[in-house]
């Protein structure tokens, strides 16, 4: 913008210049030639005086040539202007400064021929004897007489070259100082012009980067002020756009990096252009890493890449389940749906991805525990059943066996109705359904009081309930929830420990790796133990080690799952560890203050 100033300046001041020169040029020449006007009416008139005064017939050609001599020296004195005198045949009768006898003949003059054709001539010529340009007048001395003698004046133009040499002089200095003044004032109008158109070009520069914040301080009311004025108003409406538009991407990505199912979008040639946060972890690659390249580039199994070439080929929606085993083995439900432009040109294809593998164990896990429930329920009804239609077929007249089936009929149906109250007390732990009512417990006469509650049961099998429980440890808790915990725990040392088996309790304080104060509840039994193969399914529903024992033993196979659940809600962990024939430790962790 600085090299448009000056140049700018420059044209402005060479219009001026040329236009001043033109000026002065003109000026010159016409004051020239208006003094060269003026003298020849001058010399005209002076001439017509002369020649009023003139006797042109005298007689001999010595009075002659003394006569015309006379006349053109006196006339010279009075007037400055050489004087001739020029007969009818062009020979010189008299001249003021030269010797007639010695002149040429004067008729092929071109003043004298223009006076001769029009009764007054006049030209300018250089004077090689005088050594400067002369203006030469002549005119008829009758212009009733053809031919007629003629009169010449004759001035030097050395005053008029002078005063033209004057006059471009001043013309030259005021030129000077019109180039300065025009420079100052060139360069004013062209900053004028071209600051606004400055700070129009940055705004533009900056608005072509991005930066729409970017207004021009234009005030003026002409072309540049709504030059500026249209460029704010542009900047705007393109911030208020860009605004909307970076807010609607930042809520797309917020959406897309936080939606459940990964997301990858894929150009009609198979490139990659968009992947979210969870398509990385379920593809097992970065987004940097595969956006731009083409699908077969990533690692992935060849279902998957046959799937999206088929969606690509056929433009359908398309829908599968596949197993995928990198970075881990999980099941994907896939969803390809062709994805078309506004102008209803094809884009590619959308896929969706969906780790099911935890719904598909859910359901399967439902459907075990449907099996399960079905299962244990039927077992007491159908001995029910027997043993009353036995009954009924006669047997209810025998004393031994009606009592002794009467017993039998007694136990299942409790054993149904331990079941059935299992099934309901897991199903509301399972929904979150059960109210936790949190209170300050004194462990140690809390755990001493279970521990009086399973005396009776642990002497009919010689069974020894050892404790070590430190005193003064306090923790918030669920009273009826816990004992349901420590009950269920102890019931189950005693009934897989053989009679004149230990059951041991130990409680102390620890503090996790998070500085969070933590009550640490061990129950240990030298009960049968359990294989290792099994440890990590104990707490599963409706799992037994020993189907055969644990229902002898009277066991439903929920309680160390209602267990889990109850600890869960405590915010606390419970595992176990166990060797066969040797026995097994379920450790129980809870926090001292529930956060």
């Amino acid at each position: 913008m600085k090299r448009f100033r000056v140049r700018l300046t420059w044209i402005m001041i060479v219009m001026i210049g040329l236009s001043v020169t033109a000026a002065g040029f003109l000026m010159g020449k016409t004051y020239k030639d208006n003094h060269i006007a003026a003298q020849e009416e001058s010399m005209l008139r002076e001439m017509k005086v002369i020649n009023a005064n003139m006797e042109w017939e005298i007689g001999s050609v010595e009075e002659t040539a003394a006569y015309f001599k006379q006349k053109a020296t006196t006339i010279k004195e009075l007037t400055g202007a050489r004087v001739t005198f020029i007969g009818k045949d062009g020979k010189v009768l008299g001249d003021s400064d030269y010797d007639a006898a010695e002149m040429d003949n004067h008729l092929d003059r071109s003043e004298v021929q223009q006076a001769q054709a029009e009764g007054a001539g006049n030209a300018i010529r250089y004077s090689d004897t005088v050594g400067q340009n002369m203006l030469y007048v002549a005119m008829v001395a009758d212009t009733k007489q053809k031919p007629s003698n003629f009169i010449r004046l004759s001035y030097s133009l050395a005053s008029v070259d002078s005063s033209v040499n004057k006059l471009w002089t001043v013309l030259i200095a005021g030129l000077l100082l019109l180039f300065l003044l025009a420079a100052a004032v060139s360069y004013r109008v062209a900053l004028g012009l071209t600051r606004p158109l400055e700070q129009i070009t940055r705004a533009a520069r900056r608005i072509k980067a991005m930066d729409y914040e970017v207004r021009v301080d234009i005030r003026s009311k002409d072309e540049i002020g709504e030059l500026g004025a249209a460029v704010n108003s542009m900047a705007e409406g393109l911030q208020v756009q860009m605004n909307r538009i970076q807010q609607n991407e930042t809520q797309l990505y917020s959406v897309l990096d936080n939606m459940a199912s990964g997301v990858v979008m894929i150009n009609p040639e198979g490139r990659m252009v968009l992947l979210n946060r969870r398509a990385e972890e379920v593809l097992g690659f970065e987004y940097r890493e595969m956006v731009g390249r083409h699908y077969s580039e990533a690692k992935q199994q060849y279902e998957l890449s046959q799937l999206i070439q088929q969606g690509l080929d056929n433009q359908r929606p398309l829908h599968d389940e596949i197993t995928f085993y990198f970075p881990e083995e999980r099941l994907l439900e896939l969803n390809l749906v062709p994805v078309y432009e506004t102008d209803k040109s094809y884009g590619g294809v959308l896929l969706v991805l969906q780790d099911v593998s935890a719904i598909r164990r859910l359901e399967r896990m439902r459907s075990e525990f449907v099996a399960n429930v079905s299962h244990e329920l039927r077992t007491p009804i159908t001995a029910i059943k027997g043993f009353a239609e036995t009954l009924l077929g006669g047997a209810v007249h025998d004393p031994v066996m009606s009592q002794q089936f009467m017993g039998i009929i007694y136990d299942e149906s409790e054993r149904l109705n331990r079941l059935i109250g299992d099934i309901l007390e897991l199903s509301k732990v399972e929904s979150r359904r059960v109210p936790l009512q949190m209170s300050p417990v004194d462990l140690s006469a809390f755990l001493n009081r279970s521990i009086v509650v399973m005396e009776s049961e642990a002497a009919k099998k010689s069974i020894t309930l050892e404790t070590s429980i430190a005193e003064g440890i306090y923790l918030e808790a669920d009273e009826d929830r816990l004992r349901q915990i420590i009950i269920n725990l102890l019931q189950n040392g005693i009934n897989y420990t053989p009679e004149g088996g230990h059951v041991s309790l130990v409680a102390s304080l620890t503090t996790r790796e998070d500085g969070i104060e933590m009550v640490r509840i061990r129950i240990s039994d030298t009960g049968i133990g359990i294989p290792k193969k099994d440890l990590p399914r104990i707490f599963e529903r409706f799992y037994r080690v020993d189907k055969a024992r644990s229902r002898v033993s009277g066991g439903t196979g929920l309680g160390l799952s209602i267990v889990k659940h109850l600890v869960e809600l405590h915010k606390g962990t419970i595992s176990v560890d166990s060797t066969l024939s040797i026995g097994t430790v379920f450790t129980l962790e809870l926090p001292v203050i529930q956060y």
